[in-house]
């Protein structure tokens, strides 16, 4: 099972840290908010078809096409957690490689949308403040880390909860004999 864990999780987080690296350089930083946000969980969404292949792996290949829910979500779990490290290195990569301010850049992405919402003074007046804290906690990496990592768990929490649930049941893609 660790094998199985090992190898999917750096199969993911290949995929999760590449495409974080290569989306920074094409953009020359920091994608626009809405582009970002799209193309940051789409590449997590796919990097994380890892889990449902290193399950259906360890399903089919190592306990002879069948599994229990809970070895299951464990074995996924397992490959979110090492794709997590991968990205929150990748992401410690971008901003290194690339001199990267991003707390000022996201701060100024976000005020600027709730301005153009058209925002009143005190609300922006408040929202400056949150943000200008927000750039103070960033810059500290006991925040930074785990925040990012709390960027991809989740998703791979939900892709092993399905995944989980899909492949416990033995006739669902069983394996190939012959």
């Amino acid at each position: 099972m660790l094998r199985t864990i090992l190898k999917y999780g750096l199969i993911a987080g290949l995929v999760v840290g590449g495409f974080e690296l290569v989306t920074f350089v094409a953009f020359s930083g920091m994608p626009p908010l809405k582009y970002g946000m799209v193309i940051g969980y789409t590449t997590m969404l796919i990097a994380l078809s890892a889990v449902f292949v290193g399950i259906k792996r360890h399903r089919d290949v190592d306990r002879g096409g069948v599994i229990g829910f809970w070895p299951a979500l464990g074995v996924g779990l397992g490959v979110s957690f090492i794709a997590g490290i991968f990205y929150v290195a990748a992401w410690e990569a971008v901003q290194a490689m690339t001199h990267m301010d991003f707390a000022t850049s996201y701060a100024n992405a976000i005020i600027a949308s709730e301005k153009a919402k058209g925002a009143s003074a005190e609300a922006l007046a408040k929202l400056s403040t949150d943000m200008d804290a927000f750039k103070v906690q960033y810059a500290n990496p006991m925040y930074r880390l785990p925040m990012t990592f709390a960027e991809i768990f989740p998703v791979g929490v939900l892709v092993s909860l399905v995944s989980a649930g899909l492949l416990r049941n033995s006739r669902f893609l069983p394996a190939r004999r012959g």
